[in-house]
């Protein structure tokens, strides 16, 4: 029993060996430039590859085409809300602050922002912030009962029958 505890000290007693941490730093980094052409043409170029990005400007709809999924249920509803306005479905208060698309495609690249409150609960939203029509998962809603996402912008009305 002696001998088994003259060990362990004798193991405990043992210096530590230090462990030696390299940190190496990159010589080169990658630069990212921007230049602009007088078209609304970028040019970026990112570790000596010369990537061209056209960007168009954003313009405000009159207001948003949402659906809404109950999953309980199955019910599946097309809402339409303007700027500044607020619709229900379900047990859902969903306010549409302003949606927003290129100006070249109202359909395809919409995004909203929404503040989606339960009827029941406290105070807090179940969800607040932008939401993409092309990218839903994106920032999506995360709800036990149901889902909301954006279809697309409100134009004019000659537009939005042109656009469907």
């Amino acid at each position: 029993m002696m001998r088994a505890l003259i060990l362990s000290l004798g193991l405990l007693a043992l210096p530590a060996t230090a462990q030696t941490i390299i940190i190496e730093t990159l010589d080169d980094e990658p630069s990212l430039d921007y230049l602009r052409e007088d078209n609304g043409v970028f040019l970026r170029t990112y570790s000596n590859d010369i990537v061209r990005e056209t960007v168009t400007e954003a313009v405000p709809g009159q207001g948003a085409i949402l659906r809404g999924l109950d999953k309980l249920t199955g019910e599946v509803a097309d809402i339409e809300l303007e700027n500044g306005v607020s619709g229900r479905f379900g047990e859902l208060r969903i306010d549409l602050a302003q949606c927003r698309h290129p100006e070249d495609n109202a359909a395809g690249e919409a995004y909203a922002f929404l503040s989606v409150y339960e009827e029941r609960k406290s105070d807090a939203p179940v969800f607040q912030g932008w939401m993409i029509a092309s990218s839903p998962a994106l920032s999506a809603m995360d709800h036990a009962r149901y889902d909301v996402w954006v279809l697309r912008c409100k134009t004019s009305a000659a537009e939005g029958s042109a656009s469907e």
